[in-house]
C-alpha cells in the first residue's frame, strides 16, 4: 500500500521511499503548521507552541531555524566531544561498578538529558526532574488517543519550569544556550518568550528522547545479530556504521506528520487539501528499492539515503549532535566492555505516538 488510508483515525500514510522524500522535500503541498505528530498535545494551529519550529512552515520556520541553529554548527558540535565525554564516562563509571545495570535509566538516559542540559544552563540538580517528565510527556496509554492527564501535567510544569528560567536568564545572563538566543537578533526581531520556551520544550523532549531511544536501539540490536556485535566489540571504528545502521533499520521516530495544502494525487488516489498525511519513515528505511535486504542489520551496507532525520529544509537540526552523543558513548562502552548480554524477557518498551524504544533494558557484561 503505497498510499493507505486509514478512516477511523483519519490520515493517509505513505510508505515508499521516493514518496516520504518527496513528502519531506516538498513543503508547498505538504504542511508543516499543523503539527508533525498525530499527537492531539501537538496537532492544530498552536502546535507550534509545544514543537517550536518543527510545526511552522517557511518563512516563520526559516526565521526560527536561523535564529536557533547558531548553537547547533559543525564547529559548536564538534568542540562539545570532550565534554559528551566526560559525562559520559562519569555516567558509566557509576553503572558498571556493577556487572548488572540498566542500560536506559543508568547511561542512556542520563547522558543527552546532561548534554542538553548544559547546553541550555539547566541546573545538575533539576535533571533527573526534567527527565522524570520528559518521559511522562511522550508516554500514551495503549488504545488511548487522548493525552493522559498526567502528560498534560507534566507538560504544564516544563513550560512553567522554562518560563522561570527564561527570566532568570533576561535577570543575569550565563554561558549557555539559553542567554545566547535571548541577544540573537533577525531582522531588528528577538526571540518572544513563548518562542523561547517552546524551543526549550522541544529540546527536552524532542533531542532528549530521541538520542536515548538510539543508544538502546543500536545495544539491542547489535546484542540480537551477534556478527553485528562481535564486529563492534573487534574493531570501534565501526562504531559510526553501527549508529546509521540503527538509524535505518529501527528509528527513533518511526513516523512524521504533514497536512496537504492542496489535492494531491497520489498511487490512483486524491489526498485531499487539509487532509493529515503520514511520512513512514521506518517504512522508507525499509525499502527494497534503496536498501537491498533491508530486514537484515547489515554494518556494511550504505546508509546514505536513510530518512531518519528528514530531509529538505526541516532535516533535524541536532542531527550531527545525536550522531556524536551515540558515538561517544558507544565508543566509551567498548572501551571498557568486553561483552554484554541483555535480559529481553524483562526489558520494556516505552508506549508512544511518537518515539520507538526502550524505556528499561537489563544489561550483564564482562568488562575488559
Amino acid at each position: 500500500a503505497p498510499l493507505y488510508r486509514n478512516e477511523a483515525l483519519g490520515f493517509w500514510a505513505l510508505s515508499r521511499h521516493a514518496d516520504v522524500l518527496e513528502g519531506f522535500r516538498d513543503a508547498e503541498r505538504f504542511s508543516s503548521a499543523d503539527g508533525v505528530s498525530l499527537d492531539p498535545a501537538a496537532t492544530g494551529p498552536h502546535a507550534s507552541k509545544v514543537m517550536s519550529f518543527l510545526a511552522m512552515d517557511d518563512p516563520r520556520h526559516f526565521r526560527m531555524r536561523q535564529l536557533v541553529s547558531k548553537g547547533f554548527t559543525p564547529r559548536r558540535v564538534r568542540e562539545l566531544e570532550g565534554r559528551v565525554r566526560e559525562i559520559t564516562r562519569e555516567h558509566l563509571d557509576a553503572a558498571l561498578a556493577s556487572d548488572a545495570f540498566d542500560f536506559i535509566d543508568d547511561l542512556a538516559g542520563k547522558v543527552p538529558m546532561d548534554v542538553i542540559s548544559e547546553l541550555l544552563g539547566v541546573p545538575a540538580a533539576d535533571r533527573t526532574e526534567l527527565r522524570r517528565l520528559a518521559d511522562l510527556v511522550v508516554h500514551r496509554e495503549d488504545g488511548v488517543l487522548d493525552v493522559p492527564p498526567v502528560a498534560a501535567d507534566a507538560s504544564l510544569q516544563l513550560i512553567v519550569y522554562y518560563l522561570d528560567l527564561i527570566a532568570e536568564r533576561r535577570r543575569q545572563r550565563q554561558d549557555d544556550l539559553t542567554s545566547a538566543l535571548l541577544d540573537v537578533e533577525l531582522e531588528g526581531e528577538h526571540l518572544t518568550d513563548d518562542e523561547l520556551c517552546a524551543f526549550l520544550f522541544l529540546m527536552v523532549v524532542a533531542g532528549n528522547e530521541t538520542t536515548t531511544k538510539l543508544l538502546g536501539n543500536a545495544w539491542f540490536w547489535a546484542h540480537q545479530n551477534p556478527t553485528a556485535q562481535q564486529t563492534v566489540l573487534a574493531d570501534p571504528s565501526a562504531v559510526p556504521r553501527w549508529v546509521d545502521e540503527t538509524l535505518r533499520y529501527d528509528a527513533s521516530s518511526q513516523v512524521l506528520a504533514r497536512t496537504a495544502t492542496r489535492d494531491v494525487a497520489l498511487h490512483g488516489g486524491v489526498v485531499r487539501a487539509g487532509d493529515r498525511v503520514l511520512l513512514l519513515v521506518g517504512s522508507a528505511n525499509r525499502d527494497p528499492r534503496v536498501f537491498p535486504d533491508p530486514d537484515v542489520f547489515d554494518l556494511d551496507r550504505d546508509t546514505s539515503a536513510l530518512l531518519s532525520f528528514g530531509n529538505g529544509g526541516h532535516f533535524c537540526l541536532g542531527a550531527s549532535l545525536a550522531r556524536l552523543e551515540a558515538r561517544v558513548v558507544l565508543e566509551e562502552l567498548l572501551g571498557k566492555v568486553a561483552t554484554w548480554d541483555l535480559d529481553t524477557a524483562r526489558a520494556e518498551r516505552v508506549h508512544s505516538v511518537n518515539v520507538r524504544g526502550f524505556a528499561h533494558l537489563p544489561t550483564t557484561v564482562v568488562r575488559r
